[in-house]
């Protein structure tokens, strides 16, 4: 095939081609030469050629050159300085550059053309609007994306199904859901994009039984999904852990011949590792021909969520073989994972990492980092990257408090409460949370009665299970043990297992036999299955000579086939994960995990 650079070289030494030019702007010979062009270097020859000869006011030729522009070139510096020569310009070209922003960016620049055109004089038509609400999406610029609607209904737009589609997804990417729902209402035909941006507006904001429903309304309605859809409906699956529904879904794909979408399969990873079928995550993430950062992320964070920790960290380290790139959601799932571990050197490691790719002020890593340092036990380290914050919304205040909390540091942690509200951020149900096991902690009972009391009337916070659980610890450690069962009967909420088990756990400390029986009785109506509460019941009956009630539990026990999990111990020791089992004298329970 003959090049565009040779091409032209050719038209320079042919007088006819630009007499043919001036007259014939759709020339084949014109046409051939710009359908050839490949590069933003051979359409700048081309302008030139274009203007040298005194075709540049051509309306239609400047058109066609400003669309390839917005096509070449990675910004539209070039295609809008040719634009703001042009003494003449009508919708279509107004539309051409309205699109190559609404693509190329940055999108503002598309609603402010918008604007210019409307100043103009010209009216926007069906195929001006669908760019501009795309732009508005991408904005998150809601408010302007209702002026545009109102624009659209005003020119009698707004049956126009492209029109409706970009609207939906305007919509559903916003957070709109009523107002997606009223546009998706009123189309008459509805497309895969429309259907598709409904189902991924409910799912995003975690209306997952919604998002379903419109996903059987339109295979239902004979409208057969494509990838991006099944892509949008997993999520659903894997928040509600339908399981068996996502593997319909995965055969569904299968039979549609999309199977092979790198980003179905990222989807169906997250899925079977949310429902904790690791095996089949793996499986797929080793069929990939080819793996994005996303396909990565899936699968450590797979690891991460099923108590796979080791392999978590493992895959990561090849990860970092591979030259793969990672990003901040990378990065929170491994350092969760060493923060299980309790791998301070490997977390100490990937924050290095995480520094030298400027993601140290990432908000939900700095979260995740003062969570890992404190597991592993090192209180300092973590209070060093709440400092290092230079913004602090709710979400670090908490973690550095619970994480003073959980080292006994509860007037530490009560202090960073008292200046956390100074500085004017207000606390939210985990702040509280965090401050309760505090006081808990720290046995400060009056500081803790205090708090909830707060929480409640100048928050407008109503306690939670967790936040009662606390309280009633707080208060049975205490030795207040008919205040803490009286607070269990005025609840708010049902009490569950945490509550009751609390309470028996102070009712052992105190020796109080006759309160244990009463709150075991309700813990083994609550929870036969949990062997810690019949073992904890033993003990008080042991201990307190009761031993026919003590033995009776453990036959029960042996009866249920309830056996207590041993504890474990796991050591970190040149990039290797060790198991000890608790009880064990021998050198074979040591299992090693290599990262």
């Amino acid at each position: 095939m003959i090049s565009v650079s040779t091409l032209l070289k050719a038209l320079l030494l042919t007088k006819t081609v630009f007499s043919e030019f001036r007259t014939n702007y759709h020339s084949r010979s014109f046409n051939y030469l710009l359908n050839c062009c490949s590069s933003l270097t051979d359409l700048t020859r081309i302008h030139a050629l274009v203007v040298a000869n005194g075709c540049g006011q051509s309306l239609l030729l400047s058109t066609k050159l400003i669309t390839m522009a917005c096509r070449l070139a990675h910004t539209m510096d070039y295609a809008r300085k040719m634009f703001d020569q042009m003494p003449e310009r009508d919708v279509f070209l107004w539309n051409t550059l309205i699109r190559g922003y609404a693509d190329v960016g940055p999108c503002e620049e598309a609603l402010v053309l918008y604007r210019n055109m409307h100043g103009a004089g010209l009216f926007p038509d069906n195929y001006t609007f669908p760019f501009v609400v795309r732009s508005c999406a991408v904005l998150s610029a809601l408010r302007e994306g209702k002026e545009v609607h109102c624009n659209i209904v005003k020119h009698g737009l707004d049956s126009d199904v492209f029109v409706q589609s970009s609207l939906v997804a305007m919509y559903s990417q916003s957070g709109e859901t009523l107002g997606m729902e009223l546009v998706f209402g009123e189309m008459v035909v509805k497309n895969i994009v429309s259907w598709t941006a409904v189902i991924a507006g409910y799912v995003q904001n975690r209306y997952f039984k919604e998002g379903l429903g419109v996903f059987r309304k339109m295979v239902g309605s004979g409208t057969q999904p494509n990838a991006v859809t099944l892509v949008s409906v997993l999520p659903a699956c894997a928040g509600l852990e339908f399981v068996n529904l996502g593997k319909l879904i995965h055969g569904y794909g299968i039979k549609l011949g999309v199977d092979s979408d790198v980003s179905l399969t990222n989807a169906l990873i997250a899925l079977y590792g949310k429902c904790g079928n690791v095996e089949t995550a793996r499986c797929l993430f080793n069929g990939m021909v080819s793996r994005n950062m996303v396909s990565w992320n899936a699968m450590i964070a797979a690891y991460e969520q099923n108590d796979a920790s080791a392999n978590a960290v493992k895959l990561f380290r090849r990860m970092q073989a591979e030259k793969v790139e990672f990003d901040y959601i990378t990065m929170v799932s491994v350092i969760s994972a060493c923060a299980s571990l309790g791998a301070l050197n490997t977390g100490r490691w990937i924050h290095e990492l995480v520094k030298q790719k400027g993601l140290d002020i990432n908000v939900s890593i700095a979260n995740a980092l003062i969570d890992m340092y404190a597991k592993c036990g090192s209180i300092d380290l973590a209070r060093e990257v709440f400092e290092m914050l230079p913004c602090r919304s709710v979400v670090p205040w908490s973690s550095m408090i619970g994480a003073l909390a959980s080292h006994g540091h509860g007037e530490d942690a009560l202090k960073l409460f008292s200046r956390m509200k100074d500085e004017g951020v207000k606390p939210n149900s985990f702040t509280f949370a965090a401050v309760f096991t505090a006081c808990r902690h720290s046995g400060l009972v009056e500081e803790g009665k205090r708090h909830f009391e707060s929480m409640m009337r100048d928050y407008s916070i109503m306690p939670g299970v967790e936040h009662c659980a606390c309280m009633v610890d707080l208060l049975g450690r205490a030795g207040s043990l008919m205040e803490a069962y009286e607070f269990i009967e005025k609840m708010p909420v049902e009490p569950d297992v945490s509550v009751w088990g609390a309470l028996l756990g102070s009712c052992r400390i105190h020796s109080n036999l006759e309160l244990a029986e009463l709150v075991a009785e309700k813990l083994f109506l609550l929870d036969p299955q949990t062997v810690t509460f019949y073992v904890l019941m033993s003990n008080i009956y042991a201990e307190a000579g009761r031993w026919e009630d003590a033995e009776r539990l453990r036959k029960l026990m042996e009866e249920r086939e309830l056996k207590k999990i041993p504890g474990q111990s796991l050591v970190e020791v040149n990039q290797r994960f060790h198991t000890f089992l608790s009880g064990s004298r021998s050198r074979s329970s040591l299992r090693g995990s290599a990262n």
